[in-house]
């Protein structure tokens, strides 16, 4: 039997978890369709809308991560994993598209007036939903443990929201029906559609961060220098720049060598340095660009960087010191 990629093991992963995704909300919008027809609950309303968006989110998901797992081609040769950004900020806007619904409705009953009926059925179908959604974001856990999609990470976030929000039904139709408190449904209607646009705001930044190709967070920067350092062969490594694209990351930095030595020994050397750093940080392009020793980059470039192994350094020394001849 060949043994699968890691490539195809994460598609696999994602696209399970997509249709995972699909199967629930599939199942409880036709429910909580049925709940709001028995109950009037705007709670419940907004519960129904949020499920229908999960579903439209949900295959957007799946179509995000099929594209994303396509390998590279001759128009897009650093492959597709922006797909995924793409499809939760889709997400993002249908769920701000959702949370405004919500709020007009839940504003409308709070100045018209309202009541629920067959609280009960709402109830059961909440407390099935709840159950549901727990199983599904278990899944969705374990297969972001495993692939880092930024497009499931969204999926998971709006159904963990889920579980408040039907935590949230019930709680109104209990309030409304057997205590009396009639502005209970609409006053959690409306608290409804402000978790839902704060998640909304939050699912949204990360996927910016991946479009906008934002650097690596300093903690992983900083371990991949630190791998860095520990090739003595490298010297004065500078313009580090990192991004993620879907489940591939981008690295390029600069190091200094030996003036004198041949294009074929420092092609050997960053080889040998670039499958070390691949095996540490595995789904990692890397591009390694080499100066040689005392070369000075021309002033007035904003991005060039001081030497990053200098930083490792309490002193600010240099942690190695490049050779006058080869290595």
């Amino acid at each position: 039997m060949t043994e699968r990629t890691p490539e195809e093991i994460r598609a696999r992963l994602t696209h399970g978890a997509a249709y995972a995704s699909i199967a629930v909300a599939s199942m409880l919008l036709v429910l909580k369709l049925w709940a709001t027809w028995r109950t009037g609950s705007t709670a419940m309303l907004g519960s129904l809308a949020d499920t229908g968006l999960d579903l439209v989110a949900s295959i957007g998901t799946l179509i995000g991560v099929w594209v994303a797992a396509q390998p590279a081609d001759r128009e897009h040769r650093f492959g597709h994993g922006k797909a995924e950004a793409i499809a939760a900020m889709a997400q993002v806007m249908l769920i701000g598209l959702s949370a405004a619904g919500i709020a007009f409705r839940a504003v409308t009953v709070l100045v018209e007036g309202g009541r629920t009926q067959a609280a009960g059925d709402g109830i059961a179908v909440s407390a099935f939903a709840i159950l549901a959604t727990f199983g599904l974001i278990a899944w969705q856990s374990y297969v972001i443990k495993r692939t880092g999609s930024v497009a499931i990470k969204t999926d998971h976030l709006h159904y963990q929201s889920d579980l408040l929000l039907n935590l949230a039904v019930i709680a109104a139709l209990v309030l409304d029906q057997f205590a009396g408190l009639g502005l209970a449904d609409p006053l959690f209607g409306l608290a409804i559609a402000l978790w839902l646009a704060w998640n909304a705001w939050q699912a949204g930044l990360e996927a910016v961060d991946h479009l906008m190709d934002r650097e690596w967070a300093d903690d992983k920067r900083l371990a991949f220098v630190e791998a860095a350092a520990k090739h003595p062969e490298l010297n004065n490594l500078h313009d580090l720049r990192t991004r993620t694209s879907g489940a591939r990351d981008f690295v390029q930095f600069h190091v200094d060598m030996p003036a004198a030595m041949s294009v074929g020994e420092a092609h050997d050397i960053i080889d040998r340095v670039e499958e070390d750093l691949c095996r540490q940080f595995p789904g990692t392009e890397l591009i390694v660009h080499i100066d040689p020793a005392g070369h000075v980059d021309e002033p007035g470039n904003p991005l060039v960087e001081e030497d990053e192994f200098a930083k490792l350094s309490d002193t600010g020394e240099p942690v190695h010191e490049t050779p006058d001849k080869d290595i």
